[in-house]
Order: structure tokens, then C-alpha cells, then sequence
């Protein structure tokens, strides 16, 4: 069944204004039904969320969703293709 897939997930790298990450990342969490994991990271950005938008547009969902929460400053998509875990090989 190639290309036939129910659940799209991606990966939001979000940069949040100083000092507000932690607020972000609870705001996420409790309004978003689509997320799936927030870390907390070091470097270029505060937050990497995971994020299962199912057939929605993944453009749309981060632009009209979470780059309107406040404090978000930027953000970075990737888009995943495909899970490798000790129980899931699509190989």
C-alpha cells in the first residue's frame, strides 16, 4: 500500500521569546490534541514537538496553529517519512 498512510507525523522546532519556553511547551500541550511529545532543547531553538496531523495540511496546521501561540518567535518543519523502532521495521 504505498502512500497510503493514516497518520502523518511531524517534527516543529520552535524558538520562543526569552524566558517564556516552559510556558509555550504547557500551552502546546494542553490545547493542541494533536501533539504528541514536547522536549525541551539546547541550541538554535527552545522546543521540539511531535505532532500527528493525521491528512491535514502539515503547512497549514504549524502556520494557522502553532505559530499563533503566544511567544512563539520561529519555527522549523520536518516532516517524517517513515518510524524505525524495535517493533515497527516498514522495511
Amino acid at each position: 500500500m504505498s502512500g497510503d498512510y493514516n497518520i502523518r507525523t511531524i517534527f516543529v522546532q520552535i524558538k520562543c521569546r526569552p524566558g517564556t519556553a516552559y510556558k509555550v511547551a504547557e500551552k502546546i500541550v494542553d490545547t493542541i490534541e494533536e501533539t504528541g511529545e514536547v522536549h525541551s532543547t539546547s541550541g538554535q531553538f527552545d522546543l521540539l514537538v511531535k505532532f500527528n496531523v493525521g491528512n491535514k495540511d502539515p503547512g497549514l496546521f504549524v502556520t494557522s496553529t502553532v505559530q499563533m501561540i503566544e511567544d512563539v518567535v520561529d519555527t522549523h518543519t520536518l516532516i517524517a517519512f517513515n518510524a524505525f523502532t524495535p517493533s515497527v521495521n516498514p522495511a
